[in-house]
């Protein structure tokens, strides 16, 4: 029964070595709202915005970093809160699918800044740190 115990023991010690760890959380960082594309696109009108749009896929590795370190970042989390309503949408599931489609997602991670009459006037495909994200951003959202 003890052979058996420890077993199971590092065999539960051995499997939690190769998951990766959980993504922080924190307060900081830029502020994502859990409301539909169309929701967002009003808020954007009404508040005289545009909408920050970040496209993932929960198996994309890419998409983690820049959501743990490009979107934490306090310059580019201030610029974006103050000029756009963000959403965070995994473009595999549910209403994800359709915005994929409406906007010809097909590579991850995919950044669109969107008019509130739902054009796009910014992609940025792929990973950027902060320092070359907000370089990119800078111009469309001053």
């Amino acid at each position: 029964m003890k052979t058996l115990s420890l077993f199971m023991i590092s065999v539960a010690l051995l499997c939690t070595s190769f998951t990766e760890p959980p993504i922080k959380s924190s307060a900081t960082g830029i502020s994502f709202q859990n409301i539909t594309l169309q929701k967002a696109l009003t808020e954007a009108r009404q508040q005289h915005k545009l909408v920050f749009l970040n496209a993932y896929a929960v198996w994309c590795i890419p998409c983690k970093h820049l959501k743990m370190e490009t979107f934490q970042s306090p310059q580019v989390a201030s610029l974006v809160n103050r000029k756009c309503i963000s959403i965070d949408v995994d473009v595999e599931k549910g209403e994800g699918i359709a915005i994929a489609k409406r906007y010809q997602i097909q590579a991850h991670p995919l950044v669109l800044i969107i008019n509130p009459e739902g054009k796009v006037v910014k992609r940025i495909l792929g990973y950027r740190d902060a320092g070359n994200f907000l370089s990119e951003i800078k111009p469309v959202l001053n």
